[in-house]
């Protein structure tokens, strides 16, 4: 998991309208922001904590803006408004409320996902999207927990090209680049199939996730795979093009990434998480976003990473 689906203009307008025929209704009618391309989050609610401000590093007590990288392409959790510009979605609001909590205006930068850690400490002071902690890269950054999630998959409504995960060799399987579902899920699987002298898994590795689901939608891949609220957004947005297959599985923690280096930092995130989950900022977002399913009880600065 990583990440999340987020789905981009033109692709949500195509969904848009395939739903409204399918179904005859908007999804911004089944919660306060599942098919709305606002937020209802107000940064300005939060109130800014002198003492977590004076325990930040002396590089960042001055500096006005904290800059955030994410891949916005991960509807719910990160994505773009329908001007194609304004990044959206429930790690964007958390950041926003981390950057009020810290009297900090907040700029989310649009980022390609396997870019942003790399990037931490000298371009971004923060990675928010939806990056799963695992040992790989809890050895490249600091990660405090703030959301839990599972691998789902999907196929086309029906499933008409009879895809099972027990017969998965020699399938076209759609992943985001970068993600735990392609390695080392999607990896893994393909692995047993050559060691079982089993045609391979044609394994479509796209950047964007919409463009992952734009090909299950038409049919050019067999199934796909990302986290369980990427999923469930997807079929929601497509109205009855999509269904789910089988359960999720192998739940594990997402975290926001600090730099390696910058662990005076990370303490402060994990603390302004935790005021946050305390005061009712944290579930608040994730039920505006419908997705208080994945809310945890207490942040973590490190926590044990799932392999």
């Amino acid at each position: 998991m990583r990440n999340q689906s987020k789905l981009g203009l033109q692709f949500a307008a195509v969904l848009a309208a395939t739903a409204l025929a399918l179904t005859g209704c908007s999804n911004a009618e089944e919660s306060p922001n599942n098919g709305s391309d606002s937020s209802t989050f107000d940064p300005s609610s939060v109130a800014k904590d002198d003492a977590l401000i004076a325990m930040l590093p002396a590089a960042l007590k001055d500096k006005a803006t904290l800059d955030v990288g994410s891949d916005t392409s991960y509807e719910p959790a990160e994505f773009l408004a329908s001007d194609g510009q304004t990044p959206i979605g429930y790690d964007v609001d958390l950041a926003k409320a981390i950057g009020a909590v810290l009297g900090k205006k907040v700029d989310v930068h649009t980022s390609e996902f396997s870019t942003i850690l790399p990037s931490l400490g000298s371009k971004y002071d923060l990675g928010i999207s939806s990056f799963t902690i695992n040992p790989e890269r809890s050895k490249a950054v600091n990660f405090v927990s703030y959301f839990n999630a599972g691998v789902l998959w999907a196929v086309q409504k029906g499933n008409p090209n009879n895809f099972s995960l027990d017969d998965i060799c020699g399938k076209k399987v759609g992943v985001q680049t970068g993600t735990i579902e392609e390695d080392p899920d999607v990896k893994d699987r393909n692995q047993k199939c050559l060691d079982e002298g089993k045609p391979a898994i044609e394994v479509i590795s796209l950047k964007n996730q919409t463009d992952v689901t734009t090909r299950l939608v038409s049919g050019s891949i067999d199934a796909m795979s990302a986290d369980s609220p990427i999923i469930k957004n997807s079929l929601q947005k497509t109205g009855d093009s999509l269904e789910t297959l089988g359960d999720v599985y192998d739940a594990a923690e997402q975290g926001i990434a600090i730099a390696k280096d910058d662990t005076a930092f990370a303490k402060v995130i994990e603390q302004v998480m935790n005021k946050l989950m305390e005061d009712g900022t944290y579930t608040q977002i994730l039920k505006d976003w419908n997705n208080d399913e994945g809310a945890i009880s207490k942040a973590v600065l490190n926590p044990t990473a799932s392999k």
